[in-house]
């Protein structure tokens, strides 16, 4: 009998050793008074939440040049962390120049009056209710955060998310609230046709439904932040910024001149871009060239 049993218990083993690889990972439970952000994990036709690990060193005060925008979504979040009524936000313009950035240093400033992040891609958009769903409840204020939402020409799924914007977050709980980064104003590209069937009608343009359908996706966002292509100038200063801020963590001694702004700008210059995001590669660079030099 104990042979049988042992052999049974053998091949049961085996079976389950071959089955476990297909079953699905056991979901983990969040504790939103110790996790300060999630993304939200697609699994077959369903998903959870996934909680996040998250670095709070990007401060509000490192945003070099983009005031204005600061205090705007500043404000609004301030205004839907005290229980009052905020907007969903969609930032929108030049690559790097801290769209992203500004909803993060966000979490960091606010995280200790029970601000929580939770990411969803654009394609997960549609699972908008289920997320919801898990959060609407608790005591904690949830910002869902898109980045770099938008739509290629000939894509319909636009149609699809303006309907979930509208039934999901038109009438979530007063602890949602939906901010999106875009390097479009209207998320999706307008073509010359969509421009042929305009009308004047009494000295009044009236725009084609085409027009009509894709910038209603856009007016879903009851707050529009514009974030626009670095100056030279304002590009240096953030340059500056970075280098002040990596320079003091390495205890090394430095001082802006001439030459430091050339280099930078050249390296700016080769990337074809200046921005936020290539001021802090430039820094990097910098910073670490100079350490070796003098460890040399």
């Amino acid at each position: 009998m104990d042979s049988r049993l042992n052999a049974f218990l053998e091949r049961a083993e085996s079976v389950l050793a071959r089955i476990e690889p297909l079953l699905p990972a056991p979901r983990p439970v969040i504790d939103w008074n110790a996790c300060l952000a999630a993304r939200w994990q697609r699994d077959g036709r369903s998903g959870f939440l996934l909680p996040l690990e998250v670095s709070l060193d990007m401060r509000l005060s490192d945003l070099i040049g983009v005031e204005r925008q600061l205090e705007q979504l500043g404000q609004n979040t301030r205004q839907f962390l005290d229980g009052m009524p905020a907007n969903h936000a969609l930032l929108w313009g030049s690559r790097g120049t801290g769209k992203s950035s500004l909803v993060r240093a966000l979490l960091a400033e606010y995280a200790g009056a029970g601000l929580r992040l939770i990411e969803i891609e654009r394609d997960h958009l549609a699972d908008l209710p289920r997320v919801v769903e898990q959060i609407a409840k608790l005591p904690q204020r949830f910002v869902l955060f898109c980045d770099d939402l938008s739509f290629e020409a000939g894509e319909g799924d636009y149609r699809v998310l303006k309907s979930v914007l509208d039934g999901s977050l038109e009438q979530a709980p007063d602890n949602v609230l939906l901010y999106a980064t875009s390097n479009r104003r209207h998320l999706v590209p307008e073509k010359e046709s969509d421009n042929e069937n305009w009308k004047r009608v009494e000295g009044e343009l009236h725009p084609s439904e085409a027009v009509e359908d894709k910038i209603a996706l856009s007016d879903r966002f009851g707050l529009w932040l514009s974030f626009y292509p670095f100056t030279q100038e304002h590009f240096l200063d953030v340059v500056e910024h970075w280098i002040g801020q990596l320079a003091a963590k390495a205890g090394l001694a430095w001082q802006r001149d001439e030459a430091l702004d050339i280099l930078a700008v050249r390296w700016a210059t080769g990337r074809g871009n200046r921005n936020g995001r290539c001021a802090y590669q430039f820094a990097r660079y910098w910073v670490g060239l100079k350490l070796l030099e003098h460890k040399a």
